[in-house]
């Protein structure tokens, strides 16, 4: 009796498991509850990148490559000891209100989603709740949920911006 109640107990903790992951990589992907990242960048006119309506302090072309670099660095540090992040703030935010080129936000816009999905099979393949070892007490559960948080909050803004530009279709 106390080997099936121990294998039932480990099933009912791998099933938990798997929902706990399946719940992250909807949450990782976005769209549950407000516009997922796709959504947000779609059909996104090119020569409107750069604009700063109403006197917002950033272009969607700044934002956008904010969610690059800030998603790009959590997943780094989650997967390598080695990892040295960019200096807060100054080079977490472009300066240019505009990509140089349409080569620019296409390659932006690639390695989001290649990150993302490169983080989703880390949380897949990584017990998340091990501390990660040169970190401070994080781990990669922590850091999924601030890497949903953190492109959730932009994406907001990058509606609103679209939205203020007239060209945001829900």
């Amino acid at each position: 009796m106390t080997i099936i109640c121990y294998l039932k107990s480990k099933f009912i903790e791998m099933e938990n498991h798997d929902i706990l992951i399946a719940e992250l990589k909807k949450l990782l992907s976005g769209g549950n509850a407000h516009a997922n990242f796709e959504d947000a960048v779609a059909d996104m006119p090119f020569n409107l990148l750069g604009e700063k309506p109403n006197g917002l302090p950033y272009s969607i072309w700044q934002l956008v490559e904010h969610i690059r670099i800030a998603q790009w660095d959590m997943f780094q540090f989650s997967k390598d000891a080695t990892y040295k992040s960019p200096k807060w703030p100054d080079e977490y935010w472009p300066k240019e209100a505009a990509p140089k080129n349409e080569v620019e936000w296409t390659n932006c816009l690639a390695q989001i989603k290649q990150d993302l999905t490169d983080f989703i099979a880390l949380i897949e393949s990584d017990d998340i709740f091990t501390e990660i070892t040169h970190g401070e007490g994080q781990n990669i559960l922590r850091e999924a949920f601030q890497i949903a948080d953190h492109n959730a909050y932009h994406i907001a803004e990058i509606v609103v911006i679209r939205r203020l530009l007239k060209v945001w279709k829900p």
